[in-house]
């Protein structure tokens, strides 16, 4: 079968995405989605939440070994604690860069439109305000107390930190740690293969939850905040194809063509999902087998940017606060504003990358520049649509960081990045079992029992 023939992975995602936004349109348009009705109680909130779920748990359960293991691996690999120093401050420097970035972009072109001036909207949706950790907090948190617990709650930058600890461990130790290398290898290898057989199922839950936010939202929403979500969107679609593009180019020299078509796997499912956490495995996979990463790179970059940079959720930051500052009539002028991007790129330093998290750090920016917190309930209605789009471009951020930095440290595989084809296909044969090695397996299985 030639290449051409074969239908990849990302084609039939996008048809599920596809049919999935026909389907949950239709739902709406047709008024199908009323609290008590048939469509509503057993589709949308029955079998289309429950798809969803279930794969969206499925991505989550693979984050917290996957990323140990592969950090472990990627320090192993590395085989360097200089080199691991360069990478982490070059993607430091780089993620706090586009971030800031990011919200100045998105407070420059609010601004010069004006949204939201004259409008006169009140609120009538209300907003629970979270109190966010303050910053000192945030860095005596990532050395975790008990990295058990770090694990089972998902905590990412405490995840990290032991992961790689433990990875500079086992290279001091030499030697001796060569058993224990091999077996993370191997670990970090069978996740790998979980990410493959869990990707078989992606077009039917993408087009489960393509299909429940479609007919949960509909057009109805967006006509309300027309101005807010245009110019939203802009600034996110700049940042994307302008301004990450032109990170890409100059710092690697790389074609950003050739990267927008092979990052489009990993942002369809960040749209799905809205949560770069639960993206991590795809993510991961994608800049490693199309973009040509190493994984002792990718293992830290990804899973790091994942938790640290969020230039999607702060441009929604600066247009949300340049809208609610125009319609209750206050002037936040130059000092305001710098304390916003300030704000922002301090706020996405230690927070978790799931659906939502936005608000919680748009409430802190509104808290400490004056603005009433209770206009978060002008922007409720169209943020969960929002916080889809701006994950995609979270993550592609994530994955222009890792290209950037494996160019720069000679860990990066040119043949992979140019080659149209490479890790486009989920090969069928790779999710079968080899009857030799199974009864090979079995063998020594058996051995082992005779023994004991």
């Amino acid at each position: 079968m030639s290449e051409q023939s074969k239908q990849s992975l990302t084609k039939k995602v996008l048809i599920g995405m596809f049919l999935g936004s026909i389907v949950g349109l239709t739902i709406n348009i047709l008024d199908l989605n009323t609290s008590d009705s048939f469509v509503n109680t057993y589709i949308v909130d029955g079998l289309f939440f429950v798809i969803g779920k279930m794969f969206i748990n499925a991505l989550k359960m693979l984050v917290v070994p996957l990323v140990f293991f592969s950090l472990i691996c990627g320090v192993c690999g590395i085989g360097n604690i200089n080199t691991l120093g360069r990478v982490g401050s070059k993607s430091l420097a780089l993620y706090i860069l586009t971030t800031a970035i990011a919200i100045t972009l998105g407070i420059s072109l609010a601004a010069s439109v004006g949204i939201g001036e004259g409008m006169g909207l009140t609120s009538s949706a209300q907003f629970a305000v979270k109190t966010a950790p303050p910053i000192s907090d945030v860095l005596i948190n990532i050395i975790p107390t008990n990295p058990i617990k770090a694990m089972a709650n998902g905590d990412m930058l405490p995840l990290i930190f032991f992961s790689i600890l433990a990875g500079i461990s086992l290279l001091m130790v030499g030697r001796k740690s060569k058993g224990l290398i091999e077996g993370a290898e191997v670990a970090n290898e069978v996740m790998m293969k979980m990410v493959t057989i869990i990707m078989t199922v992606a077009p039917y839950a993408v087009f489960a939850l393509i299909a429940k936010s479609m007919a949960e939202l509909g057009f109805e929403l967006l006509g309300q905040l027309a101005g807010y979500v245009m110019v939203l969107v802009s600034a996110l679609l700049i940042h994307l194809f302008i301004t990450l593009m032109i990170v890409l180019k100059l710092f690697s020299g790389l074609s950003p063509r050739v990267f927008l078509r092979k990052i489009r796997n990993a942002q369809v499912f960040a749209f799905s999902t809205a949560s770069s956490n639960a993206t991590i495995p795809v993510t991961l996979r994608t800049v490693t087998e199309r973009l040509g990463v190493n994984n002792s790179v990718a293992s830290f970059t990804v899973p790091f940017g994942a938790t640290i940079n969020m230039d999607g959720t702060a441009i929604m930051q600066g247009v949300a606060t340049v809208f609610i500052a125009n319609i209750y009539g206050v002037d936040l002028g130059l000092i305001g504003y710098l304390t916003v991007i300030l704000m922002s790129v301090l706020a996405s330093i230690g927070t978790a990358g799931v659906p939502g998290v936005g608000l919680i750090m748009l409430s802190m920016v509104f808290v400490q520049v004056g603005l009433p917190v209770e206009g978060i309930g002008l922007v409720l209605g169209v943020d969960r649509l929002m916080d889809m789009i701006r994950t995609v471009v979270n993550i592609s951020g994530d994955a222009v960081v890792s290209t950037v930095v494996a160019k720069s440290e000679d860990k990066f595989d040119l043949a992979i990045y140019n080659d149209p084809y490479a890790g486009s296909n989920t090969n069928i044969k790779d999710l079968s079992i080899d009857e030799s090695i199974e009864q090979e397996l079995a063998e020594v299985i058996q051995e082992t029992h005779e023994k004991s």
